[in-house]
């Protein structure tokens, strides 16, 4: 399983970057996570509109999980597990396993270049609640959202996966404050410098 996820990720980039890229769906997949989101916070759902140059979708209330929903939340691979779980209901799957393990990692693939494309642009959604908790948040959720997959396609024992988040978030903060410290440090002497 693991191999036919490893599998779908590069041929998803590998389409990504040889291949005309498919906004729309990401738009399209962008916007109905914000609705997603939304509707299961409470908020009445209207406007939704998708086009290869962005999209919206009017929600009569918004919060931080709506807000960041689509940077964290890959919608494509929500449905294809929850296609497989309806289908396994009706017919046995177990042999077209590597087949759905294969889509998951199409689907994640889409789903992190997307993402990693549309955060090195400024974003709207981010601007709402600052880089500063957007940025650590959406990576956390990434990663944790990563660790449960683990949990599906490789023999990870949930210690030995607590281990892992522990330890990558330990990494990712100990970066955050070596960079927070030169910028700090390049402040300071640039000060001196004038």
């Amino acid at each position: 399983p693991a191999v036919a996820l490893g599998a779908g990720i590069i041929l998803w980039c590998l389409i990504f970057y040889l291949l005309p890229r498919p906004v729309r769906a990401y738009v399209l997949a962008h916007e109905l996570t914000h609705a997603l989101w939304g509707a299961l916070g409470g908020a009445r759902v209207s406007g939704l509109r998708v086009a290869a140059r962005g999209g919206s979708v009017r929600l009569s209330t918004v919060n931080w999980v709506s807000t960041l929903a689509p940077y964290f939340f890959p919608l494509y691979t929500f449905l294809i597990v929850l296609a497989y779980y309806l289908l396994a209901l009706l017919v046995d799957l177990r042999r077209r396993e590597l087949l759905w393990f294969g889509l998951l990692g199409l689907s994640l693939g889409f789903h992190w270049t997307f993402t990693i494309e549309a955060l090195s642009r400024p974003q709207s959604d981010i601007r709402r609640y600052g880089k500063l908790f957007a940025y650590p948040l959406i990576y956390l959720l990434n990663l944790l959202g990563l660790a449960l997959l683990l949990l599906l396609v490789a023999p990870v024992t949930p210690a030995l996966l607590v281990t892992w988040l522990r330890q990558d978030t330990i990494w990712a903060l100990r970066g955050c404050f070596l960079g927070l410290s030169g910028l700090w440090q390049w402040l300071a002497l640039s000060r001196l410098a004038a």
